[in-house]
């Protein structure tokens, strides 16, 4: 065997052990548990027409604690799970300054609007269908939900269906820091 063949046999098998050592790592790693460079940041701006027809703008809503969820139909068990969590949510804190936009991404119109029927949201919910949006706020799945203090900064970022605990504890946390 030549000495170049020789090195072959063993290259490939030693440029694997990188490779498979990032995927164990990824595997094992927890989603929520990575930390989004976007909380301290300014939200980023966006403007999309909700299901019920009028355009919702994230600069229209400057002064209130938004609450921006990503959603999707499709996203089982989790969105089914948070979603009268959300109502809830929006129903309590509704008449006291927050704001909660529901964003459908990667969906069809038609199984979004039953999802919204479903769960009888109230809460203005727009299609992003570019899926810019969900670019700009790094989505990497559903659902994810920010919390935006008054100034238009992303102050907390959930990962996974949202409790009544988790929406509450950022939404009073929030409205507790506007002067």
């Amino acid at each position: 065997m030549s000495g170049a063949r020789r090195w072959v046999r063993w290259a490939i098998p030693v440029a694997a052990i990188p490779v498979i050592v990032l995927l164990a790592y990824g595997f094992r790693t927890d989603p929520r548990a990575i930390p989004t460079p976007l909380v301290g940041k300014p939200a980023a701006a966006f403007s999309l027409k909700t299901f019920d027809g009028p355009e919702i703008s994230l600069a229209g809503l400057r002064g209130r604690v938004v609450v921006v969820n990503f959603w999707a139909s499709w996203c089982y068990p989790a969105c089914y799970e948070e979603a009268p969590v959300l109502e809830r949510g929006w129903r309590a804190y509704k008449d006291r300054g927050v704001m909660l936009v529901g964003i459908n991404i990667q969906d069809k119109e038609e199984p979004a609007r039953q999802f919204l029927a479903r769960f009888n949201h109230t809460f203005p919910n727009a299609p992003d269908p570019t899926g810019r949006v969900s670019v700009d706020y790094g989505v990497y799945g559903v659902p994810e939900t920010f919390f935006i203090d008054p100034a238009g900064r992303i102050r907390a970022k959930h990962v996974g269906a949202v409790t009544d605990e988790i929406f509450s504890a950022n939404v009073d946390r929030l409205l507790a820091e506007r002067p």
